[in-house]
């Protein structure tokens, strides 16, 4: 019953962050934590993952829907784009702070949605990701609310393997 509110909760959400992705999106399966989804762009099929937290901080805020989603480029079998969604706008010019194990990363933020800042990192963090257990993400809404969120790394390596195939 989680994973189908859960799967519901995403689709929904991504329908405010794309009206086109979620009309569209198929789900491929569920690894764990991680749930994966494909859907048809004009350039190619692309597939993604995507998990919500297991911890939000501070609990006396709304948070929202809240995701880390990991996008495989179009026509780029083993290039993934990891992005932070929130339901709240962001902190302008505020930036979003990952940690995995020892290694941090940091994101850029417009709107609702974060970006690694240094893409050449990219690569660095879905491996990481791939050797965790947990992710700590730590952000700024717009109304200056520090706020930290804990995702579980299970099944992370086993869904980026089901889609490695997309195309």
């Amino acid at each position: 019953m989680r994973g189908l509110i859960s799967t519901i909760s995403c689709l929904a959400m991504l329908a405010v962050a794309s009206p086109a992705l979620a009309q569209s999106a198929t789900k491929i399966g569920q690894h764990n934590a991680w749930g994966t989804y494909s859907y048809q762009a004009q350039n190619g099929k692309v597939c993604y993952v995507l998990t919500v937290p297991t911890d939000k901080q501070p609990t006396s805020l709304d948070h929202g829907d809240i995701y880390f989603f990991v996008s495989q480029k179009p026509g780029q079998n083993v290039s993934y784009e990891p992005q932070f969604i929130a339901s709240y706008d962001f902190q302008s010019n505020s930036k979003v702070q990952v940690t995995v194990g020892d290694r941090n990363f940091t994101m850029f933020t417009r709107g609702k949605s974060a970006w690694m800042e240094n893409a050449a990192e990219e690569p660095q963090l879905i491996a990481a990701m791939r050797g965790g257990a947990d992710m700590k993400v730590q952000a700024k809404s717009g109304r200056g609310n520090d706020t930290n969120y804990t995702f579980s790394l299970r099944g992370i390596t086993a869904a980026l393997n089901s889609i490695q195939s997309c195309n």
